[in-house]
C-alpha cells in the first residue's frame, strides 16, 4: 500500500469517529456564537476565540468576562481553574503521542475533552497511519466547533430573538457530559471525587465562589494524590 492510498484509509476509518462531535460541535458552537453577537460582540471576535482560545466551557464563561471590568489575573486563574483537567489529559497521551514529531505541540494545542475521548479509547490498527488518525480526530473536531460558532455567530448579527435562558446550555452541555461518562465508564471514583468534592467546597466557601475557589482546586489536589490508584482501576 503507498503511502498516498495509506493516508486516505487512515482518514476515512478516523472521519466517522468524529460524527458525535460533528453534531455536539455544531448545536454548541452555533448556541456560543449566538450568545456572543446578543451580548454585542463582533463575529470576527468570536471566530477569533473559537480558532485560538478553542476550549469551549471557557468560552462561555469568558463571556461574562468580556462583559465586566477588566481582571487579567481573574481571567487567568479562572481559565487555568476550568482546564485543569488538561493536566490530566496531557500526562495519559505522553505515550500515544510519541514520535508525532512537528504535529505534537499541534494536536496538544487542539486537545479537547471529545478528542481526547476518541482518542484515548481507539485502539489504532496496525495498517492505520496513527499520525493520520490523531491529526484527523483533533482537526476535524477543531474545523466543527469553527464552523459552529461562525454559523452562529452571524446569524446572530442578522437574525433578533430573544435569547432568555440560551446561557444554560453550558450547564446542560455538563450535565450530559456527567451522566455519558457515568453510563459508559467502569471506573466512577473520578465522577465520585469531582460531585464529593464539589458539594464540600460549596459548603464551605458558598455559591458565590465555591467553584472556582474551592472545587476545581480540591478536585485537582484530590485526583493528583490518588491518581496512581484511579489509574490502576482503570486499567482493571
Amino acid at each position: 500500500m503507498n503511502s498516498q492510498n495509506k493516508f486516505i484509509r487512515s482518514f476515512m476509518y478516523a472521519a466517522p469517529k468524529t460524527v458525535p462531535v460533528l453534531i455536539g460541535f455544531i448545536v454548541l458552537g452555533i448556541a456560543y456564537g449566538i450568545l456572543m453577537s446578543a451580548h454585542g460582540i463582533a463575529v470576527k471576535w468570536s471566530v477569533a476565540m473559537s480558532l485560538i482560545a478553542y476550549c469551549g466551557s471557557m468560552q462561555y464563561v469568558a463571556i461574562g468576562l468580556f462583559l465586566a471590568a477588566f481582571d487579567p489575573l481573574y481571567a487567568f486563574f479562572m481559565s487555568v481553574m476550568v482546564n485543569a483537567r488538561h493536566l490530566f489529559y496531557g500526562i495519559s497521551m505522553l505515550e500515544k503521542y510519541r514520535g508525532m514529531g512537528w504535529l505534537k505541540p499541534l494536536l496538544i494545542y487542539v486537545m479537547t475533552d471529545e478528542t481526547f475521548s476518541i482518542q484515548c479509547g481507539q485502539k489504532v490498527p496496525d495498517d492505520i497511519d496513527r499520525k493520520v488518525f490523531y491529526a484527523t480526530v483533533a482537526f476535524l473536531n477543531y474545523f466543527y466547533w469553527f464552523v459552529g460558532t461562525l454559523i452562529g455567530a452571524v446569524a446572530g448579527q442578522l437574525i433578533t430573538f430573544n435569547t432568555t435562558g440560551m446561557d444554560f446550555v453550558l450547564t446542560a452541555m455538563f450535565v450530559v457530559t456527567f451522566t455519558e461518562q457515568w453510563i459508559t465508564q467502569y471506573n466512577h471514583k473520578p465522577a465520585v471525587i469531582g460531585v464529593l468534592c464539589s458539594v464540600a467546597s460549596l459548603i464551605i466557601f458558598g455559591s458565590g465562589s465555591f467553584m472556582i475557589v474551592g472545587a476545581m482546586a480540591l478536585i485537582l489536589l484530590v485526583m493528583t494524590i490518588f491518581r496512581k490508584s484511579v489509574d490502576e482501576e482503570a486499567e482493571l
